[in-house]
């Protein structure tokens, strides 16, 4: 079976969250980040009771997502959806977190996409038709993006990403269970210390090309 869902997990200033829009692009797939699930989330009111019952979630969910299936489009400006109207209060972490898992599910069974979020790979069951990818860097050159990117000095950035390392890994163990991340638990592990992110989106859809010829049986066969 051809590989048709990338998986990008990525740490706060490696570049996953591009990488990943180039490796959509290079391949022609639709790319999705938890980030578009959460402002959906957000924007539409949608409540905890809703994310808690599996079968309106799956509904919402497939509705969340509609218009990015339909229209090939991967920016949060497209889900112009009607969700429920918020009730209670706003989702919490737990809410959001089962809302995004249901949207790499529900996205990764369409096939042809690209999924770039914190625990993406850890969200599925490995199968050949997977690419998991870690995308990381060193904690300075990833505080330097910081900084750049934020307009902050380095001393500020390096206490964002490493407060954010440590989030990352309670995210890992909370929602996951993945209390030690391992590069074993990749198929791809890509450092940007040295190498662009176009480079590294070119090394990911190369892996992606390759997983697909030795999944694919011979003709003939």
């Amino acid at each position: 079976m051809p590989c048709s869902v990338i998986c990008i997990s990525r740490s706060s200033g490696s570049g996953g969250d591009d990488v990943g829009r180039l490796v959509a692009e290079r391949l022609g797939f639709l790319h999705i980040d938890e980030e578009i699930v959460a402002r959906a989330a957000a924007r539409g009111g949608i409540s905890p009771a809703d994310v808690a019952d599996v079968e309106r979630r799956k509904s919402l969910t497939a509705r969340v997502l509609g218009p990015l299936f339909d229209g090939g489009g991967s920016s949060a400006l497209a889900l112009g959806v009607s969700v429920p109207v918020m009730t209670g209060d706003e989702p919490g972490s737990s809410e959001i977190q089962a809302l995004i898992r249901e949207a790499i599910e529900q996205t990764a069974a369409r096939g042809e996409v690209v999924i770039t979020a914190h625990a993406a790979s850890h969200a599925l069951e490995p199968s050949a038709r997977i690419l998991r990818v870690l995308i990381t860097a060193s904690p300075a050159t990833r505080a330097l993006r910081v900084s750049n990117e934020a307009g902050v000095d380095i001393a500020k950035a390096e206490r964002t990403v490493k407060a954010a390392d440590a989030a990352r890994r309670d995210y890992l163990k909370r929602f996951y269970n993945v209390t030690e991340e391992l590069p074993t638990q990749y198929d791809l592990v890509v450092n940007t210390d040295l190498i662009s992110l176009e480079r590294a989106a070119a090394i990911v859809a190369g892996a992606a090309a390759e997983r697909s010829t030795l999944a694919t049986p011979p003709t003939g066969s």
